[in-house]
């Protein structure tokens, strides 16, 4: 299964680009996943990503539903065996997601019930995704 993550807005922080940057590098170990950056949140910058129609598309929201550690990697493990080939997750930026977007989107989930800035919400979003992974293979990380 091929992973996406789409971010809008940028990661100003470099400590915060550099812990994503290695996070991202370790789900690469696992599967193939990507990283694109939206400066502008429009329809039409979507549409050029050129996400597949069958695409799973998830909207990192504040009201969406929430998953310990251990839900995440089955829901992940979930859409990996009924045959997904491509997970898309939405991550807003500071003033969260216009409703275009959100249309796309087949579910909703949430990081934590917490306020987190867009930048560290990213960082939190890979290392949960790569605890997943780790989960799911029975690697050591995940203990």
């Amino acid at each position: 299964m091929k992973i996406r993550l789409v971010m809008l807005g940028k990661t100003k922080r470099p400590e915060l680009r550099a812990l994503f940057a290695d996070y991202v590098g370790r789900i690469e170990r696992a599967c193939e996943i990507t990283v694109s950056d939206l400066r502008e949140p429009t329809e039409a910058a979507l549409a050029r990503l050129k996400i597949d129609t069958a695409a799973h598309i998830v909207l990192l929201d504040a009201g969406g539903r929430e998953h310990t550690s251990q839900e995440f990697a089955r829901w992940l493990g979930a859409l990996r065996d009924r045959g997904a080939r491509e997970l898309v997750f939405l991550c807003g930026n500071d003033i969260g997601f216009p409703a275009a977007f959100r249309k796309h989107a087949k579910e909703a989930i949430s990081l934590s019930k917490l306020t987190m800035p867009h930048e560290l919400a990213r960082v939190v979003l890979a290392e949960q995704i790569y605890r997943a992974l780790a989960i799911l293979s029975g690697h050591p990380y995940a203990k």
